[in-house]
């Protein structure tokens, strides 16, 4: 075979060997783009999950038992951790202001909503949970405004409704009907918080419209069933002609119903707050006239919302009030 044929060949056979051992990128490019579904998606960033913690005044009163349920349906429907922790009573403020203090110490929570028992003596370590960066919801009553100027505690949303409104409803529901010359009393909750004093005006703007109606007497109870019963039955001594009570809320009409039973007395009215699962069926048998639904659940659930949405980076409104619901035998459940 003729030299330059065997050498032409070797050429043409090193080419062929060399192109079919090359590896084709763009082949492979074609390939992958070809079946995207196939290719394995980027794990996308976990998503942060809040620690909120629910700082009520007791969980003696149904009140606030309503209040952690709404807290734990935003619980689930949000997927955030949620601590709860209460005083052992209404008036528990030493309590309350330790409990702040250690989940601040414990700094693993990202927002508390707080239901005052006291609407100035809590100003100050909530002052301090925001200087460490917990995020500050301020559920059912309401925290001194000058106080909070006073330490720079800015930026606390408010949740709740009109309390004053709600407490008008109510004792406009017993006195609106009264025609001859008629005492009342009001029992109040603790004095230095805001929803007791405003829900006071309350009724004694309702009773104040009625020129029948004399309040002969006004009294704290400080929330409380027993401490009601015996208010009251101090206040009959006194005033033993009494028709119509208001209590800032249900516990303490409780009370005072406890009294009315006990000394016989079934022509006296009274008108509450709460609308508590356990006042319905006083509704229904007459031995309580009125009381106001303040949506306890949906308070915490709303607190929910906004503390998250706080840490996620929104302006939130600074007041929001829910709906007062007035409550009669009409409507009681």
């Amino acid at each position: 075979m003729d030299k330059k044929i065997i050498i032409t060949l070797c050429l043409i056979m090193a080419f062929l060997w060399t192109a079919c051992s090359k590896p084709t990128s763009d082949t492979s490019l074609l390939a992958s783009q070809s079946t995207p579904v196939e290719a394995q998606p980027e794990a996308s960033p976990e998503t942060k999950k809040y620690t909120i913690a629910l700082v009520m005044k007791t969980l003696t009163n149904p009140f606030f038992v309503e209040m952690e349920k709404g807290a734990r349906q935003a619980e689930k429907e949000f997927g955030i951790n949620l601590i709860v922790k209460t005083g052992a009573q209404e008036t528990s403020v030493e309590q309350q202001i330790t409990i702040i203090e250690e989940l601040i110490i414990d700094k693993k929570v990202d927002a508390i909503l707080i239901a005052p028992a006291d609407s100035v003596q809590l100003i100050p370590v909530l002052k301090k949970a925001q200087e460490a960066g917990i995020v500050i919801i301020n559920l059912d009553n309401i925290l001194d405004a000058q106080s909070m100027e006073k330490v720079g505690l800015t930026g606390v949303p408010f949740i709740s409704v009109d309390n004053e409104k709600g407490a008008y409803l109510s004792a406009s529901y017993i006195s609106a009907k009264v025609t001859t010359p008629t005492q009342a009393i009001i029992l109040e909750g603790i004095p230095t918080a805001k929803n007791a004093q405003d829900r006071k005006a309350g009724a004694v703007r309702a009773f104040g419209e009625n020129s029948n109606i004399k309040i002969v007497a006004s009294e704290t109870a400080h929330w409380k069933i027993d401490e009601a019963n015996q208010v009251t039955a101090q206040l009959f001594k006194q005033y033993p002609d009494v028709k119509l009570i208001f209590c800032a809320n249900d516990m303490m009409a409780f009370g005072a119903i406890q009294y009315l039973k006990e000394s016989g007395k079934t022509d006296v009215q009274v008108a509450a707050y709460d609308a508590l699962a356990e006042a319905m069926p006083m509704l229904k048998d007459g031995t309580l006239q009125a009381t106001i639904d303040q949506q306890a659940a949906q308070q915490a659930y709303t607190g929910v919302q906004f503390a998250i949405r706080a840490l996620n980076g929104e302006t939130l409104p600074p007041l929001t009030l829910l709906d007062v619901l007035l409550v009669t035998r009409e409507n009681a459940k």
